[in-house]
Parts: structure tokens; sequence; C-alpha cells
């Protein structure tokens, strides 16, 4: 499983402290995983008999969560199978999940040399897994709490975008913005805010819909398997999308994932595109505030100061064939 570049433990990557009783359960066949931030992911075994094992070291309730949503999604959306789990950690052991390694290449890796046509039909096979995730109904949003999935509304300033983004302003990247730039990404976040508050649907998020969480069948470009659920949490119908479009600038591959999108997904409205950007602009501003962490936040802030300085949610990223209220061309 990966969330973007996992690194060896011990690493500086891994973002908790790495016990002796975790290098103990890791052993020495243990290899961490590309893609990810985390640190705590691992590929672990012998050639075919290769498992990932997933450490919960800076979040160890977090366990009992992924396991269950593992398996509320399972035969819905390919994710793994979980082998063996222990969701409570003790001071000989840290929590973790042992899951069947999928099959696979990251969609990243595979995208970048895929044809047009490639390319195409691997977007309307993503679109499907989008469309499963966005018929997947809670009551209420907020954050997974538990094994049973219990739902606790978001409070503070997560509870809101404005709320949200003046949170940032005091520290991290934001912190350096001139008062002209916040004051514009406010009216922005104040947009997005009237857009959020006008979807009335309450679905399952994946929250890192991202191309390094994705694997593709190397031949077909099908989706074989979701990974990395540990932002997961009930909410808007758009949140993936949005993620997943984020830094997307491949016409063919955008263009032919928001159609299929809007073509499968239920209750669909004509403003698409700025429902997505507007679903996504929470999580941009948090990684945005990490810029100088990693390349991934350094994007992202740049994209957030485009976003304000352009005064609207698009901030000059492509359409994908919709119109500039989301509606189809």
């Amino acid at each position: 499983m990966t969330n973007g570049g996992d690194q060896p433990v011990g690493s500086g990557a891994a973002r908790g402290p790495v016990t002796s009783a975790a290098r103990a359960l890791l052993g020495a066949e243990a290899r961490p995983l590309a893609g990810g931030y985390s640190g705590e992911t691992f590929l672990v075994g012998g050639a075919g008999e290769e498992a990932v094992l997933r450490l919960y070291l800076r979040d160890p309730e977090r366990a009992a969560v992924d396991a269950a949503l593992l398996s509320l999604v399972r035969d819905l959306v390919p994710v793994p199978r979980v082998l063996e789990s222990r969701t409570q950690a003790s001071p000989d052991t840290p929590a973790f999940i042992l899951m069947e390694r999928l099959p696979g290449i990251r969609l990243d890796l595979w995208l970048a040399e895929a044809g047009a046509e490639e390319r195409q039909a691997s977007a309307v096979s993503v679109a499907a897994v989008l469309t499963r995730l966005s018929g997947m109904p809670f009551l209420r949003p907020g954050q997974f709490v538990g094994a049973d999935l219990r739902v606790e509304p978001w409070t503070g300033s997560a509870a809101g975008v404005e709320s949200w983004v003046q949170a940032h302003r005091g520290s991290g990247a934001l912190a350096r913005w001139s008062d002209e730039d916040f004051a514009a990404l406010l009216e922005v976040a104040a947009e997005a805010q009237d857009l959020v508050d006008g979807v009335r649907r309450v679905c399952l998020c994946h929250s890192d819909f991202n191309p390094k969480n994705l694997l593709v069948d190397p031949e077909s470009g099908t989706v074989t398997g979701l990974l990395d659920w540990e932002y997961a949490h009930a909410g808007s119908p758009y949140t993936d999308i949005g993620n997943l479009l984020r830094f997307e600038s491949d016409e063919v591959f955008g263009g032919a994932l928001a159609s299929a999108f809007a073509a499968q997904a239920p209750g669909v409205p004509a403003d698409l595109l700025g429902l997505a950007r507007a679903s996504d602009l929470v999580a941009l501003v948090d990684l945005a505030a990490r810029a100088g962490d990693h390349p991934i936040a350094d994007r992202a802030h740049q994209v957030l100061l485009d976003t304000a300085r352009c005064r609207n949610l698009s901030a000059g990223r492509p359409t994908f064939g919709l119109d500039v209220s989301g509606g189809a061309a």
C-alpha cells in the first residue's frame, strides 16, 4: 500500500516514533513501499508469498477504522483482503494491518507510458470506482470512529471551508502570504462554502484518491486496487473526483474521466467541476500549508496561490470538456 512515497523505518519520513517492537514485527524481510510520505507501509515476505504490512505508529486508533472500511467495501471496489490485524496497540506491539498484495502497477507510472486510447479506457475504469464510492451513503458528514464506523461531526475549524482557511493563516506556508492574497483566498473559500452547502447527499469519501493510490492492470489500465484509506470519511460525492483532478492536465484522461463520472454517478448536477474543486479546497489548503515538506505540497501551494490570485476555483486549470460552470460543453 502506498500514500505517495513511503520511506524506510527510521529514515526520518515517519511522523511517529519507531519502536523496537515495530522493528521486531517488521523483521529482516520488510521493504518500504514507494509512493507515500507516512513511512509506515512495508512489503513483507518472500517472492510468491508477499503481503503488505501497515503500521499505525502515529494514530493507533485508526487501525480499527481502516480494517472496518476494507471489510465494508470489499467486493464493491478493489481493495486488499485483510490477513491479520491488531487494532489496539500495546507496549510490545504496535497496531497494524497485514493485507494481501494486490496485482497491478501504480496508475501514475502507467499513465506516463500509455497511449491516448489506453488512457481514455483507464479513465472510464477509474470513473466506475468513483461512481461506486459516491453511491455508498451515510446519514451525515464527519469522521469515522471505531470499528463500527461511527460518524462524528467535524468540529471547530474543520466544520467549514472558510473557518479551515482562517485556521491556517498563522502557521505553515500560508503565514507568509500577503494580506491581499489571503483576503482573495477567503473570497474563493466563501464561494466554495456556498457550493458545498448546496450538496445534500453524503457518501463514503476515500479522500486521498490520486494516481499513486490506484493500481491498474499494466495491459488494459483497468483498476485493480484502491489503497491507503487513512483519510476516508463521510462527505461530499465530489471530494474524490476533485482530489483526482487537482493536478491533472491530460485532456484525454481528465475529459474521459469527467464525462464517464457525470454519466454514471447518481444525481450529478451541472456544476460538476465547480463542486469537485470546491469539495477539494479543504484538502488543498491543508497540503499547501505544508509547502517545503515535499514536492506535492509545493505543487499544491502553487495551485492554491493561483486560486487566490485568479479569485476563482479553476485557477487556470483545464475544464476537461466541461463549460466554466461545470455543465457539459
